[in-house]
């Protein structure tokens, strides 16, 4: 039989490293988780949501079979709006079907990234795809015809389930009320 005996101070000593030891673990845990990737699933598709850079962001509309010229056709800067209006409402269908949802992001300022899709089936339609990225991952985004009448899909093409054509956007925004010139001030234009 053995006996270990260990003084009280000891004893605080080796309990106080063991707490050290399980907060070193969970701080590396939640940086792992950070800075690791993150992943999303949409009929039966795992795919990385990592967007930081140039590559990584057409990477990931190679995951879908979309190749892309590389430079974007429009960067913005894109605020989520923290209630949707029914255009966002359907915008965001086509997120969640993609394994997405904007309505987490209410209020987040993300960029828009949008290139031009060169490999598109049907010859000399034009089709962009937009990522929206926070934080170097993609929140959302959709692959669309620049036409009026054309459509609006998540990322795995035009076969899916939800999609939009141009006519039905176009349908939804509201127009904007022009302005009489009487209703301009007459100080409102600039002077020599």
């Amino acid at each position: 039989m053995v006996v270990v005996s260990i003084k009280t101070k000891l004893k605080w000593v080796l309990a106080g490293i063991v707490v050290l030891i399980c907060l070193a673990i969970l701080v590396m845990a939640v940086s792992l988780n950070i800075r690791g990737e993150q992943w999303a699933i949409a009929a039966d598709l795992k795919y990385s949501l990592t967007a930081g850079d140039s590559n990584e962001r057409i990477a990931f509309l190679k995951q879908f079979g979309w190749d892309v010229e590389e430079e974007p056709v429009e960067v913005t800067e894109v605020v989520i709006p923290e209630t949707f209006n029914s255009v966002y409402e359907q915008y965001n269908e086509i997120q969640k079907q993609q394994g997405l949802d904007l309505s987490k992001f209410g209020g987040v300022t993300c960029k828009k990234w949008v290139y031009q899709v060169t490999n598109y089936p049907k010859p000399g339609e034009s089709v962009r795809a937009t990522l929206l990225v926070a934080d170097g991952k993609v929140i959302g985004g959709d692959i669309s015809s620049v036409a009026l009448d054309g459509f609006m899909t998540s990322f795995l093409g035009e076969n899916t389930e939800v999609k939009q054509t141009g006519a039905q956007i176009s349908d939804q925004v509201e127009e904007a009320t022009p302005v009489e010139a009487a209703e301009i001030p007459a100080d409102a234009w600039p002077t020599d």
